[in-house]
C-alpha cells in the first residue's frame, strides 16, 4: 500500500443552505475546494430524497470546480446520461445498485466523465475485484448512505487500506474517495491510509467559516500523507 499522492477536498452540498447555494459554493471555492460533491438520493436505494438534474445544471453554471455526482439510486444506468449532460465531471454508482456495473461504468466513460464505483460499509471489499481494473475512482462509504451528519464508522480506515491494496494488485492507481463523517479529527489517518479525495458535508457547511474549514481539512490530510511517506 502506498500513501496518497495528493489530496482533494470535495465539500458535499448535502449539508449546505439551499436557500443560498451559490454563496455556499463560492465560500468553499475561496477555501480551496477541488470538487463539489453532489449526493443524488431517490428515496428507494436510500431512505432520503435529495436533488436531481436541475440542481446539477445550476451548479454547473455557478461552480468553478468540477462536479462529483454520487448516484445513490436504483438503476443508476438509467440516469447517468442526464447527469453528465447536466455537467457532472465525475459520476459514481453503487456496486450494490447496478446489476451490470461494467456496462454502466463504460457508459459513463463514453459520455466523457470519470466513472466511479461506491461501496457501502456492509459490502465486503473483495466484491470490488470484478471491477478493479475498470474504475477511475472508488468511493468508500464510511457511513450508511442517506443523510448528512452521521458518525464515522471506525473500521472504514482499514477498508481504505484494503481497497488501495486491491487496486494496486490490479495495476490501477485510481484514487480512493472517502465519504461520510469526515472532518479534521480523522482526515490525517484517512489520507495516511490512502484516501485521496475527502468528501465532507457537515464539518464544512455547518460551521461558521466554511472556507476555513476546507483549509483545515486539507492541512490535516496533508499531514497524514507526509507521515505515511516518512514511514515507507
Amino acid at each position: 500500500m502506498t500513501a496518497a499522492a495528493n489530496v482533494r477536498i470535495a465539500p458535499s452540498i448535502l449539508a449546505a443552505d439551499f436557500a443560498a447555494l451559490g454563496d455556499a459554493v463560492r465560500a468553499v471555492e475561496r477555501g480551496g475546494a477541488d470538487l463539489l460533491h453532489v449526493d443524488v438520493m431517490d428515496g428507494r436505494f436510500v431512505p432520503s430524497i435529495s436533488v436531481g438534474v436541475p440542481v446539477v445544471q445550476a451548479l454547473e453554471r455557478t461552480a468553478a470546480v468540477p462536479l462529483d455526482v454520487h448516484l445513490m439510486v436504483v438503476e443508476p444506468e438509467r440516469h447517468v446520461e442526464a447527469f453528465v449532460a447536466a455537467g457532472a465531471a465525475m459520476v459514481s454508482v453503487h456496486l450494490e445498485a447496478s446489476p451490470h456495473v461494467h456496462r454502466t461504468l463504460s457508459t459513463i466513460r463514453a459520455l466523457g466523465a470519470a466513472a466511479g464505483v461506491a461501496v457501502n460499509p456492509g459490502t465486503p471489499v473483495g466484491a470490488l475485484v470484478a471491477v478493479a481494473d475498470a474504475v477511475d475512482y472508488v468511493v468508500v462509504m464510511s457511513v450508511n448512505p442517506g443523510a448528512a451528519g452521521q458518525a464515522f464508522i471506525p473500521g472504514s480506515t482499514s477498508r481504505v487500506r484494503e481497497v488501495r491494496e486491491l487496486l494496486d494488485r490490479a495495476g490501477n492507481r485510481a484514487p480512493i474517495e472517502i465519504d461520510g463523517g469526515i472532518g479534521p479529527a480523522n482526515a490525517e489517518e484517512l489520507a495516511g491510509a490512502g484516501a485521496e479525495i475527502l468528501v465532507a458535508a457537515s464539518s464544512i457547511f455547518r460551521t461558521a467559516d466554511p472556507a476555513g474549514a476546507v483549509g483545515q481539512l486539507r492541512d490535516r490530510a496533508l499531514a497524514g500523507t507526509a507521515a505515511a511517506v516518512q514511514n515507507t
